[in-house]
């Protein structure tokens, strides 16, 4: 029964994963087009958006844990 349990683990965290590298390579890219001041600035919008990125992914393991497999049954 555990080794079921952490089949869930999987998609949450690839999902993660590839949207963390959408985000690094797609303002990177932008980042390394823009001038100096506007760097610096940008550079706040992929770190907020990965933190929540990562902040969801734990939510989701946190419900994997407490046996909610399923969140669309709620509704």
């Amino acid at each position: 029964m555990k080794k079921e349990k952490h089949k869930g683990y999987a998609a949450p965290i690839v999902i993660t994963v590839i949207l963390l590298l959408y985000i690094i390579f797609y303002f990177g890219v932008l980042i390394a087009l823009l001038p100096t001041v506007w760097k610096y600035v940008l550079l706040i919008i992929p770190i907020a958006l990965a933190g929540v990125a990562i902040y969801v992914c734990v939510e989701r393991i946190k419900e994997i844990r407490s046996g909610v497999e399923d969140d669309l049954s709620k509704y």
